[in-house]
């Protein structure tokens, strides 16, 4: 391939495939769009928004929050140990990311089993409707995330692990975002 076909502009500069940097891109926007959605509700419909976020467990969020980032942590040392230990001292740190963004489903499927055992689902009200929509579409990111890493622990190259590791954090960025504004800003 020609030099002229493999310039991305900035995005050459950055870590990983520069098409992974397309989609992430896309999908911030995506999710800002949501992030906008739940800030005018909740503007249009205040005492509905407070309630349904008296009814979330801040503690699981922030649990979920502390595993994210530590799974964050871990492909970042996943990334580092491969440019200077070889493949196989990578595929640990990737495992416990993966396994950390299990967690995370898990303890998710334990929220959302809790709302719906008290009659909250997607069509209660307009909160629960975003609070559904938008850590549903997380956790889809998280499952396509864990995904993403197994194949990069195989096809194991630090441009495939950088590439990977991206993805996680845009997942873990988002979350980070996420979750302030659902479950703490009032």
């Amino acid at each position: 391939m020609n030099e002229q076909a493999d310039d991305w502009g900035i995005l050459s500069q950055l870590p990983g495939n520069p098409l992974m940097w397309v989609l992430i891109l896309s999908e911030m926007l995506v999710f800002g769009a949501l992030f906008v959605a739940f800030a005018v509700m909740r503007l249009l419909h205040p005492a509905m928004f407070l309630a349904g976020q008296a009814s979330l467990d801040v503690a699981l969020g922030g649990l979920n929050t502390l595993v994210l980032v530590t799974s964050g942590y871990l492909a970042a040392r996943a990334v580092q140990v491969r440019t200077v230990a070889g493949s196989r001292a990578s595929l640990p740190w990737l495992g416990g990311a993966m396994t950390l963004g299990a967690c995370f489903l898990a303890i998710k499927a334990s929220e959302y089993a809790d709302k719906a055992a008290h009659g909250l689902g997607i069509e209660t009200n307009g909160f629960y409707t975003l609070f559904y929509l938008m850590t549903g579409f997380h956790a889809l990111h998280v499952v396509m995330g864990i995904i993403v890493l197994g194949i990069v622990g195989w096809k194991n190259s630090v441009e495939n692990l950088e590439t990977g590791a991206a993805f996680w954090h845009m997942v873990d960025l988002i979350w980070l975002i996420l979750f302030p504004l659902v479950y703490l800003l009032r």
